[in-house]
């Protein structure tokens, strides 16, 4: 490895489906090559069971803290008016690299508080530019019941480490179609200040497709002839490549680590659905298309090439293994839930550092999963479809039923994985006695009090 920390760049995408890119299946069956996003798949290694949360704002929380969105009362999406996010005591990503001399970056969603104190100017990024919370406010000015003046507008936001977020334009839908070209605009700017000086960044990019509504820029509109939807594929696969080209023009591609990813899994209304592909379901499930999402990771010399892997690596993961190959440590006074993924990903070994997780839909435990099997407590379908507790809980085989239709997987019914689904259990479960969880919507200065034993 060089001796110098490496570049991180996480390009995060907004509810992408695991059946979209042309890598896992999807791609010209959905109307798009997604060439670019191929291409870099088979640089590095594709993980085929990457488990993010279930919603944008669990997710995000948990990989900028690795620690499930359980943990720091982010478990469910934030909303207009909650008062809530990460508090003051939670480390993120952005605040351990910065300390460690990394210039830091934040372009789009951040989605994990909204209030002074909590944006991400305030939890270690130099810079930041993006929306308060979300895309679906793009549609308010086209609402006719919606009145800015009574109701509030929501503006595309700038800010400087120490400064308070400033408006630069109205959140609507003409801006929603032309942010990623100026996610992409401040980027490079970024990248190319900090190759320049010489200093090590993590540039968090996180990328408006392919949440709704899936409306392209201009140059996109029509390429694809399969609508709008296939045509924002498109520009999501050329957007990824034109940062690839700009880590190559400068000369810093074998001293960057660059990961691609979902943040959940796909839409489900109609006109933006999106599909899981191989699996069912959707976000705001605890189906398998909610819980994985694709992830390509690339680290030449440090993460083997040409590689894919259905072990499983969970969205917390990440935080724990960036830190590892930045030479910093994670935090050690707190429950820390991703393991560092370093010798798995490196192919040192063929196995996970996790063989397993719980899962949640907002504070609600929905199951557990451990390898190929899964403990369902409730069953929901999709986004629109209730969740039903089940008088029973169901262990899914997920090779044998991968869209999880059968209560029972008979002859076998492999009960016997009851005793490892109860070990994770457990282990979370004493995790809670030794750290309390951080309630929703707790002040900005809650710190939870850990036992003597912990």
């Amino acid at each position: 490895m060089s001796p110098r920390r490496p570049n991180i760049l996480y390009f995060l995408v907004d509810n992408l489906g695991y059946g979209e890119l042309g890598c896992y299946g999807g791609g010209v069956l959905r109307g798009a090559d997604t060439r670019r996003i191929d291409a870099f798949a088979a640089e590095g290694t594709k993980l085929l069971n990457f488990a993010p949360e279930a919603q944008c704002s669990p997710s995000r929380a948990a990989l900028m803290t690795g620690r499930y969105a359980i943990r720091s009362g982010n478990h469910t999406v934030a909303l207009p008016g909650d008062e809530g996010g990460l508090v003051a005591w939670e480390r993120t990503l952005g605040d351990i690299l910065s300390e460690a001399g990394y210039a830091t970056a934040c372009y789009g969603k951040w989605h994990i508080g909204d209030s002074e104190g909590r944006w991400p100017t305030d939890h270690g990024f130099d810079e930041w530019y993006g929306p308060p919370r979300t895309w679906d406010e793009s549609f308010w000015p086209e609402d006719p019941w919606y009145d800015p003046e009574r109701d509030g507008v929501t503006n595309m936001l700038e800010a400087r480490r120490g400064e308070v977020p400033a408006a630069v334009r109205q959140l609507d839908l003409e801006t929603r179609r032309e942010v990623d070209a100026e996610f992409l605009a401040r980027a490079e700017a970024f990248i190319r200040r900090s190759a320049t000086a010489g200093q090590p960044f993590f540039a968090y990019f996180n990328h408006s497709l392919m949440h709704m509504p899936t409306i392209p820029r201009a140059a996109f509109r029509g390429r694809s002839g399969a609508g709008d939807w296939a045509d924002c594929l498109l520009e999501l696969d050329a957007d990824f490549g034109t940062l690839l080209d700009l880590v190559d023009e400068l000369g810093i591609a074998d001293d960057t680590i660059v990961v691609f990813s979902g943040d959940n899994g796909p839409e489900q209304a109609e006109p933006w659905r999106g599909t899981p592909g191989f699996f069912d379901g959707s976000y705001f499930t605890a189906m398998e298309g909610s819980l994985r999402t694709p992830c390509l990771v690339r680290y030449p010399g440090e993460v083997r090439a040409g590689r894919q892997s259905n072990e499983i690596v969970h969205i917390t993961d990440m935080f724990t293994t960036l830190l590892g190959w930045a030479g910093v440590p994670p935090p050690a006074d707190r429950e820390i839930d991703g393991l560092d993924q370093r010798r798995f990903l490196s192919g040192a070994t063929e196995a996970s550092a996790r063989d397993g997780f719980p899962f949640w839909m907002g504070a609600t435990l929905h199951g557990v999963k451990w390898r190929n099997f899964k403990l369902k407590l409730y069953l929901q379908q999709n986004l629109f479809a209730p969740a039903l507790p089940l008088a029973t809980p169901h262990v899914i085989n997920l090779i044998t039923d991968p869209k999880e239709q059968n209560a029972i997987d008979l002859p076998y019914m492999h009960s016997w994985a009851a005793a490892h689904f109860g070990r994770i259990l457990k282990d979370y479960a004493e995790s809670i006695r030794r750290e309390p969880l951080v309630p929703a919507g707790a002040p900005l200065d809650f710190v939870p009090k850990r036992t003597n034993n912990a």
